[in-house]
Parts: C-alpha cells; sequence; structure tokens
C-alpha cells in the first residue's frame, strides 16, 4: 500500500507507472498508444481518484486538443481490462494500479478529507470475502471494497488545529 507523506516523489510513481505499462505491453503484444499514455499519466498525476470528464479536461490543459469523451473512455477501458487502473465504483472514478499484471480487484482506503485512495493488499482482503460467501452457498465474480475514514496526514492535521 502506498502511503503518502510530504516527502513523497510523485513523478516517481508516474514514471514506474508508465514502465510497467510499456513492459506489460509489450509482453502482451498490446499497443500502448499515445491516448492510452496520455490517459494513464493523468490518472497517475495524484493518488487522487480522477473521473473521466476531469480526465478530458487535464488533457486540454496541456495544450492537446481536447479528445472525445469516447476516446478517453476507450482508453481507461484498455487500461481496466488490462489491470493498470482500477475505477472506484462509489466515486466513478479511476486511480493506477500498484500491482498491474498481477489479476486483482481493487479494495481502498479513501480519505473523506483530501481524497487520497490508498489501495490495499488484497491477499488478506479476498480470502476473508471468499469465506465468508462460502459460508452462505455464494459463488463471488468480483469483489471491491472501499473504506472511507480520515488517513493518517489529515488526523494529524485536524488534531492540531
Amino acid at each position: 500500500m502506498h502511503n503518502i507523506n510530504p516527502q513523497h516523489n510523485h513523478q516517481h510513481c508516474i514514471d514506474e507507472a508508465l514502465l510497467r505499462a510499456r513492459d506489460l505491453c509489450q509482453q502482451r503484444q498490446l499497443k500502448f498508444t499515445t491516448i492510452r499514455e496520455l490517459v494513464l499519466t493523468t490518472v497517475w498525476s495524484s493518488h487522487k481518484p480522477i473521473g473521466a470528464y476531469t480526465i478530458l479536461e487535464e488533457l486540454a490543459k496541456e495544450g492537446l486538443r481536447r479528445p472525445a469523451p469516447p476516446t478517453v473512455y476507450r482508453a481507461l477501458d484498455f487500461l481496466l481490462d488490462n489491470g493498470l487502473v482500477h475505477r472506484i465504483a462509489s466515486l466513478n472514478a479511476f486511480v493506477g494500479c500498484n500491482e498491474p499484471g498481477h489479476a486483482h480487484q481493487g479494495h481502498f482506503l479513501i480519505c473523506r478529507h483530501c481524497q487520497v485512495a490508498l489501495e490495499l493488499d488484497t491477499q488478506l482482503i479476498y480470502p476473508a470475502i471468499s469465506a465468508a460467501a462460502k459460508q452462505q452457498h455464494f459463488a463471488v465474480d468480483t469483489a471491491s471494497l472501499e473504506v472511507v475514514g480520515c488517513c493518517a496526514r489529515c488526523s494529524e492535521a485536524i488534531s492540531n488545529d
């Protein structure tokens, strides 16, 4: 799980995400087009979930001709299908995946103050969900967990006020 602190080198996150995406696409013989790269870079521009229309706005701010919404949605679908981003359903927004190439569902801690979304280790959560479902004779197709609360940095800021 990423821990966001004031000394965090965010450019490193973006560079690593792009490197992993290029490697994954090369392994799978997929095209990592310019628009896919731009959308992934925009998603990774912070650890806060970002919506499709905000991605469109950010691309326009970069001096690019604003792509049509379907173009961004197709790029997001590609990134989702290949495990490069996760969708946070409650926010209808996207965040970068810390472990692309490793098939898993996204489980997140979402700070209600700063909106940072931290991806949790699914190896601890999914077995518990599967066991609970099995007790109910329920077959799990997908599972997503979104826990909203207050991150350490915001808790500290609130207590210092």
